[in-house]
């Protein structure tokens, strides 16, 4: 977990980066820059409110860790805060460089120094990265004599922030610990604040092992659980809400507690095995039989796990409990298929 309710903004940098491609070009500030409070609260609060995610990622490579830029800069300026600006000018080439796409925008690049960010119960330095690309229209009114006039003016919406990268200076050897924030990723070439400038990927820990888990009981039950495969949509819900079951009731998982319990039957731990590998292959993932169940993950995934049956656009069910309380059957006079619910009363 982490709180920047006790954060300094020790130090800021502004520069301005362009589209490589369209040869826009840099401008680089000549030092760092000194705020008011004011204005260094309202900057603190477009920094760091948009950060709400518990995913962490770390810098990597695929030769050595070491020749990853953002890794190697930020090295250099924990090892020495008072490089911060040298390296800032680093940065931004390297982000001018990865902005190579003719649809990549140009914008104002913030870089930081933070003291006493709060990650794991304990006070740690951070670097913050962050870009604006986008300019909203903004009107102003204010008194002229005895009238009042209106004008039209473009800025920053602190409730906006378009890319954010915090670097953590702990877990060095790993790669970091760093969390983004990109809310303009929709298409391939904007993606390319994570994958071509960051070059990060998400931290192997409890919170990345219960989401993978998750959304892999979730498609297994998709794409195996089919009326293609003879399965009902009845049966198919009720092994999806004995998978969050699982996890929301848990502490740890393993493997096989889970398949015994969850999709009870030989028959069916054998197809979610033969589906697990093909989609720990097909997705380059690392798994583990056994680890930490992380109640954040469970919490932000529940919304995928839909225990709703729909029956034309006359009926709901939600399904959550017994299924032997509902029967399917198929009535051939009206030529309709039709459940049963059996239950002891009405609430």
């Amino acid at each position: 977990m982490y709180n920047f309710a006790d954060v300094n903004l020790k130090t800021l940098v502004v520069h301005s980066v362009g589209n490589k491609v369209q040869e826009e070009g840099m401008k680089l500030s000549k030092a760092p820059i000194q705020v008011e409070e004011e204005i260094n609260t309202l900057l603190l609060k477009y920094f760091l409110s948009p950060f709400k995610s518990e995913v962490y990622y770390t810098f990597f490579h695929d030769a050595d860790l070491n020749l990853n830029e953002l890794f190697n800069y930020s090295c250099k300026i924990f090892s020495d805060p008072e490089c911060f600006f040298l390296q800032s000018i680093n940065i931004t080439k390297h982000l001018y460089d990865s902005s190579d796409h003719h649809n990549i925008k140009g914008g104002e690049f913030y870089l930081t120094y933070m003291e006493n960010c709060i990650l794991d119960g304990e006070y740690v330095d951070a670097i913050g990265l962050f870009k604006s690309e986008n300019k909203d229209t903004y009107l102003k009114v204010y008194q002229k004599t005895d009238n009042f006039d209106i004008e039209a003016d473009h800025g920053i919406n602190i409730n906006k922030l378009d890319k954010g990268c915090i670097i953590f200076n702990t877990e060095t050897e790993k790669g970091y610990k760093v969390l983004i924030v990109d809310s303009t990723n929709k298409s391939n070439e904007a993606q390319y604040w994570k994958n071509d400038f960051l070059k990060v990927k998400p931290r192997e820990d409890s919170y990345f092992h219960t989401q993978n888990y998750l959304h892999l009981c979730k498609d297994f039950c998709d794409e195996v659980l089919t009326k293609r495969n003879e399965v009902e949509k009845a049966d198919k819900i009720m092994i999806m809400n004995r998978s969050l079951n699982y996890f929301q009731e848990k502490e740890t998982f393993n493997i096989k507690e889970f398949e015994n319990e969850v999709m009870e039957g030989p028959e069916l731990i054998q197809a979610f095995q033969t589906f697990k590998n093909d989609y720990i292959a097909r997705n380059n993932l690392n798994t583990y039989e056994e680890f930490d169940i992380s109640e954040s993950a469970v919490k932000s995934s529940k919304k995928i796990f839909k225990s709703i049956l729909k029956l034309d656009k006359n009926f709901h069910i939600y399904i959550h409990g017994n299924r032997d309380m509902i029967v399917k059957g198929f009535d051939e006079e009206r030529g309709l298929n039709y459940y049963q619910l059996f239950f002891k009363e009405e609430r």
